[in-house]
């Protein structure tokens, strides 16, 4: 652990909501929230590994411009002057995209994604990079350019991932919330490991855009918080159809900005959730092994769900197509993205990266058609599914964050695992369905461990998502523990 007092002050473990409503008022200045920022971060960070780009001059000047338009009783954005970090493995102009592989340390990003884009648009301060896996792969943030990402809970423990070094920052304290990917948990994972809320959205809600593949989906771009407010805030910003992008949602942004997310106290807690029909099952029915204090703590929250009225039920889909679904999508794009590297560089390439883009170049014409056929039987299973209930609810993980010296969990609940996907398959089932999905933090185990539950909507059903994984938050207020740094 930490071996001396880390640095904490009145903003640190404020919403972005919060801080930004005070930077708008004038409360706190752009630059007096980046230097809290950066304090926070020199204080922590070096037990974490969370931050492993940093941007300090250019970030001084974006908050000292933040600060003039405010002076000149400019129009501001929802998240104007707010610090914040991004991804290693999202492109931000100016900083480096190596995805934590020594083969890409030379690959500075000439333009934003449009994600940084549209928080750039709304305001933020961009302060430098998170850590991930070399090239995204796995679920457990390290790799040999930056070294690993540890939890704030435990600094012996994993941080998941991919999106691990975004998730440490912000349960530590280090920014209120941040930019994440997730094709198999990415997001939800980390978020569970954390105590976190970690969404991935529908596919299109944030849209992939040209030059690379618009038609992309297994994999998408969402957000993590400390609240369930906070999410629906950057999906705010960042949500909308775009031009390139022939697989956007055409709802704008906009949706996200409904009452319930912005004043959470001025309605009964809980009341969200009352008269929504759940399907119920920890582990889907036996469809993977999950650990038994994982299993616990989440088996537990039923009766929250019920408590507020909600009507439980053990009706589970049959999912049993998403792991062909997955598994074949995922070689394939690995394929796509990595082939020439892994050709010309396989010794340089960690090899789970090898591994399953190899797969992907040895698909075959029939195994291509058969993904095609289970991912309709799977759209069918999912439309009769959603027809009769508003939410299916399981666990985002099914082991506790593990110790962070190994690659990955060879067992859950006692039986043993094969590759490095097995152990994430709570959340890499959801994905194959095209559902949205949000972990929410559901407690911890004996050890002191947080554990998250996840609760799944039809696609499209994001906003009514949130709505009930806000309602989860304020009858547990599991959101409120933060790690003792």
């Amino acid at each position: 652990m930490i071996s001396r007092i880390a640095y904490e002050s009145e903003l640190t473990w404020l919403s972005t909501r919060e801080l930004a409503a005070r930077i708008a008022d004038g409360e706190v200045s752009a630059r007096e929230a980046l230097a809290d920022h950066f304090a926070r971060m020199d204080s922590v960070n070096p037990a974490l590994n969370a931050i492993v780009t940093r941007d300090d001059e250019r970030a001084l000047d974006r908050a000292d411009r933040a600060d003039a338009r405010r002076a000149a009783r400019e129009q501001l954005g929802a998240l104007h002057g707010v610090p914040m970090t991004h991804k290693e493995s999202t492109d931000v102009a100016g900083l480096p995209t190596t995805r934590g592989s020594a083969l890409l340390l030379d690959n500075v990003a000439e333009k934003d994604a449009l994600v940084i884009a549209r928080m750039r648009s709304a305001g933020i301060v961009t302060s430098g990079k998170s850590n991930v896996p070399e090239f995204t792969a796995g679920s457990h943030t390290f790799n040999r350019v930056f070294g690993t990402t540890l939890n704030p809970f435990d600094t012996t423990r994993s941080a998941g991932g991919s999106s691990g070094g975004a998730a440490a920052a912000i349960a530590a304290g280090i920014q209120a919330s941040g930019d994440g990917s997730d094709m198999g948990g990415s997001l939800r994972t980390p978020g569970s490991f954390n105590n976190l809320v970690g969404m991935r959205p529908t596919n299109g809600r944030i849209p992939h855009t040209l030059p690379a593949n618009p038609w992309e989906w297994l994999a998408q771009p969402g957000f993590m918080a400390r609240t369930v407010s906070d999410v629906a805030l950057m999906m705010s910003v960042a949500s909308g159809p775009a031009a390139g992008a022939p697989l956007s949602v055409a709802e704008p942004g906009s949706v996200f900005d409904r009452a319930e997310f912005a004043h959470p106290d001025r309605h009964d807690a809980g009341a969200g959730l009352a008269g929504l029909r759940i399907g119920f099952s920890s582990d889907l029915n036996g469809l993977f092994p999950i650990d038994p204090d994982v299993d616990a703590v989440v088996r537990a929250t039923a009766d929250v769900f019920a408590g507020a009225g909600a009507r439980v039920d053990d009706d589970i889909p049959d999912l049993r197509d998403a792991d062909e679904v997955f598994h074949v999508t995922r070689a394939y794009d690995f394929a796509a993205d990595y082939r020439t590297l892994v050709r010309e560089h396989r010794d340089e390439v960690k090899d789970a990266v090898v591994w399953n883009t190899e797969m992907g170049l040895a698909l075959t014409v029939d195994e291509l058609l058969s993904a095609d056929e289970a991912r309709s039987r799977l759209a069918a299973t999912i439309g009769a599914y959603f027809a009769t209930h508003d939410l299916l609810v399981l666990t985002s993980a099914q082991v506790a964050p593990f110790d962070a010296r190994i690659e990955y969990p060879r067992a859950a609940g006692g039986a043993p695992l094969g590759d490095y996907l097995e152990w994430m398959r709570a959340a890499t089932i959801i994905s194959a369905t095209g559902c949205p999905a949000v972990s929410v933090p559901a407690g911890f185990t004996a050890g002191g461990l947080p554990v998250g539950v996840q609760l799944v909507a039809a696609p499209g059903r994001d906003v009514e998502l949130l709505l009930a994984a806000q309602a989860f938050e304020e009858l547990t207020g599991h959101h409120r523990r933060h790690p003792v740094l």
